[in-house]
């Protein structure tokens, strides 16, 4: 999943953003409520992580602003305000969930997964399509009894394409969900891993839909 992580402490961004990556999401940052809105704007992210102490624009008025837009991805929102209406501003401006500093990074990651989870109407972190099972948190795949290897990179694309499962997901969408920005992006590496996926899952695992992308079968 493709995280924006939107925090001006340099230090708790970092270890946050490592924490992130490690639980394999890819993660923006930004480090201001500008930098935050436009991004938040210009791209697709499957959830954000918003501090509301930010410079230059709030983070509660990124929110509202966001929301106004039509921009629905689900928002954690972190701060160290201790305040009960603080949280409640929070929450009405659009924020999916609320956490307060400090915060264990563990637990941030888990919100972020329950968040995705529910707004792709699942209620488990493991996605079963057919006789493929995925559970992203053990990083592990089987397809019936047989349990498959799979590099992260391929991971990542297979668990990409079952979270969109029925819906064509074209090559653009899957490079911003597996790639982060300041990563070398190239298109043709994306067939490669689908090539590999389709070699490992089976050729009926994925389909290519002529001239728009790829469909979980």
């Amino acid at each position: 999943m493709r995280i924006l992580l939107v925090e001006d402490d340099p230090e708790i961004a970092r270890r946050l953003a490592a924490a992130l990556a490690e639980a394999s999401f890819v993660v923006e940052q930004a480090e201001d409520g500008e930098m935050a809105l436009f991004l938040g704007r210009t791209n697709d992210f499957d959830a954000v992580v918003l501090d509301l102490g930010l410079p230059r624009l709030s983070g509660l008025e990124v929110l509202k602003q966001w929301r106004r837009e039509g921009r629905d991805m689900p928002v954690l929102v972190l701060t160290a305000r201790d305040a009960w209406t603080d949280r409640v501003d929070g929450l009405n401006a659009g924020a999916d969930d609320y956490l307060g500093k400090p915060f264990q990074n563990a637990e941030v990651v888990a919100r972020l997964r329950a968040l995705t989870r529910r707004s792709a109407g699942r209620s488990s972190s493991v996605m079963r399509r057919g006789d493929i099972v995925l559970d992203p948190e053990a990083g592990t795949v089987q397809r019936g009894d047989d349990a498959i290897e799979l590099t992260a990179r391929e991971l990542k694309v297979l668990a990409y394409l079952m979270h969109r499962a029925g819906r064509v997901v074209s090559q653009g969408e899957l490079i911003d969900h597996v790639y982060s920005l300041d990563e070398t992006r190239e298109s043709n590496t994306i067939e490669v891993y689908v090539a590999r996926l389709r070699k490992k899952l089976g050729k009926d695992a994925i389909r290519t839909i002529r001239g728009l992308g790829y469909k979980f079968a």
